[in-house]
Parts: structure tokens; C-alpha cells; sequence
């Protein structure tokens, strides 16, 4: 027993002590990893406290701007308004920001969920069966992507007129989930092809369809990403300029303005004319900018565990 009890003791005095120097070169460089990485973070936290200034202050100024009076607006940009009330928000109401509000409100109340729904079923077609063509089609996805919209504005505008729906709301419709797909099905690709295929076997074991499987297996699990992905296009296709510039113009024999709210701001400025209401295009841009804002604040979290999801497996 004696000696059993001492062979541990042996073993523990043969193992050679650690060298002094060692240690401090170990403790130098532990410092001077830290030094970097407090460095490292002041750097990161300090560019983005101003990247906040700058994204915050305009706001605040907006916003401030729509309760102001001419003279106020034009002495000072950062003073607080004199009188508290909704009479700028009112007119601008009353000269079109409702009706600019609703159009936008019909357009993506049908854009969103068919850009949602053909997205996400392509994507979990190209991620999930292997099919000849299958990654022709997914590159011609992602080539949309990175086409520029700018470059097929002339065609697509006689490619809508052809069909007869211009200034109409099918048309910005189909427009809109056209522009938006691509960047759908590439978000989605990536989430389905994630998801653990044991679940996806055992549904088709147990005599599911293809159909039944998507959207009771395979869409619940993808939730995070389409949140993700659909409050990304929300926000694309709400400050969306360009496009309804070009497919909703009022022309002599249409019988409705049906202008979005981005080209609503535009006409808004313009009616203005010499009469200088400022505080109405201020009002004007907030009831325009807060939809956006209260959507994303709500849904940030959701937002950020989607993206990060759709990189870990």
C-alpha cells in the first residue's frame, strides 16, 4: 500500500516544473491581446455610436420639422417646436398622403405574400432535389440578383404596356415580386438547405406528399428565415422609387391616380409650388417613414436569429 501511494507522488515530482520565462512571454502576449481586442472595441463601438448620430439625428429632425411653423423650420433647425399639434399631418392628409398610403398598402398586401410563397417554394425545390438543370436554374436566380434594375427599365415598360397594365396594380404587382425573387430565392436556398433532412425522410416515410410536406414540415421550420427575408422585402418594395416612377404614371384616358406613397412625396414637394409648407412635407415623410420603422423594431430579433440561422447547421 505504501508504495502504491507513492507512485503518484513520484510521478507528480518527474514532471518538470514550467519555465519562469515561458510563463511571462505567455502573460506578455495574453496582455497584449487584450490591449488589442479593448482597442478593437472601442474602435467598433465608436463607429457604431456614429453611425447611430448619423441614422438618428436626421430622424429626429424629421420629425420635429412636421410639428414646426415656416419661421420656426427656417430660424432654427434643432429648436423645439412652440405648439405641439397635428395640423401638418392633417393637410398633409388632405392633399393626397392617404390616398398615396392606401395604394401602397394594396400593392404590398398582394407583392409580399406571392413573393413570399413562389420564393420560398422555389427555393426549397433547388435545395432539396437534385434534378437536371437544377443549378442552371438557382444561378439564374442568383444572376437576377445582380442585374441591375436600372438596365431593363425601357423593355420592361413596353413589356408592361404590351399587357396592357400600366397604372394599373397588377402590373406594379407582378413587378415587384419579379424584382424581388431573386434575392428570396438565394436567402432561402441557403436557409432550406440547413434544415436536417431526417425530419424531411421521415414525412415521406410516412406516406406525406411533396405539397403536405412543404408546408406543414418544412415551412414552420423555416419560419425565422422568411421573417427575415419578408422584412427585407417589405422594406425594399416599400421605398421602392424607381419602378412605380416608371409603370404608374397618370396619363390622359386613366380614370384613378394610383401613385405609390414614394411618388406620392415627389408629387407632394411639387404642389408646393411657391407656397413654401414645409412642415406638411415633413409630415409627410414621417407618416411615410414610421410603418418601416415600427415594422423592423418590432421584428429585429427575429431578424437577426433568421440571418444567423440560415449559416449554422
Amino acid at each position: 500500500m505504501s508504495n502504491t501511494r507513492m507512485i503518484p507522488e513520484v510521478e507528480k515530482d518527474a514532471v518538470p516544473a514550467p519555465r519562469v520565462t515561458k510563463n511571462d512571454g505567455g502573460r506578455s502576449r495574453g496582455a497584449g491581446g487584450d490591449g488589442e481586442g479593448k482597442i478593437l472595441d472601442v474602435f467598433s463601438h465608436g463607429f457604431l455610436l456614429l453611425w447611430a448620430v448619423m441614422i438618428v439625428l436626421p430622424l429626429i429632425w424629421l420629425l420635429l420639422g412636421s410639428f414646426k411653423t415656416d419661421s420656426e423650420i427656417g430660424a432654427s433647425a434643432w429648436s423645439w417646436p412652440s405648439n405641439w399639434n397635428l395640423d401638418a399631418f392633417g393637410r398633409a392628409w388632405e392633399k393626397g398622403i392617404g390616398d398615396y398610403f392606401a395604394n401602397t398598402l394594396i400593392v404590398l398586401g398582394f407583392s409580399i405574400p406571392l413573393t413570399m410563397l413562389l420564393g420560398a417554394m422555389a427555393a426549397y425545390v433547388l435545395a432539396r432535389y437534385e434534378f437536371p438543370g437544377n443549378r442552371f436554374f438557382y444561378y439564374f436566380f442568383v444572376a437576377g440578383a445582380m442585374f441591375p434594375v436600372y438596365l431593363g427599365l425601357v423593355p420592361l415598360y413596353f413589356l408592361v404596356d404590351m399587357l396592357g397594365m400600366l397604372n394599373t396594380y397588377q402590373g406594379l404587382i407582378l413587378v415587384y415580386v419579379a424584382y424581388s425573387l431573386p434575392f428570396t430565392v438565394f436567402f432561402m436556398h441557403a436557409f432550406f438547405r440547413t434544415l436536417p433532412t431526417a425530419i424531411h425522410e421521415a414525412a415521406v416515410i410516412d406516406g406525406a406528399s411533396h405539397t403536405r410536406i412543404f408546408f406543414q414540415v418544412m415551412v414552420p421550420m423555416a419560419k425565422p428565415g422568411l421573417l427575415s427575408v419578408g422584412i427585407f422585402n417589405v422594406l425594399g418594395q416599400w421605398n421602392q422609387y424607381i419602378l412605380p416612377m416608371t409603370l404608374m404614371q397618370q396619363q390622359s384616358g386613366f380614370d384613378k391616380d394610383r401613385s405609390v406613397l414614394t411618388q406620392g412625396l415627389v408629387l407632394l414637394n411639387q404642389q408646393q409650388g411657391y407656397e413654401g409648407d414645409l412642415p406638411v412635407i415633413f409630415a409627410g415623410m414621417t407618416i411615410a417613414m414610421l410603418p418601416v420603422i415600427v415594422v423592423y423594431l418590432s421584428f429585429q430579433r427575429q431578424v437577426q436569429s433568421g440571418l444567423t440561422a440560415g449559416t449554422l447547421k
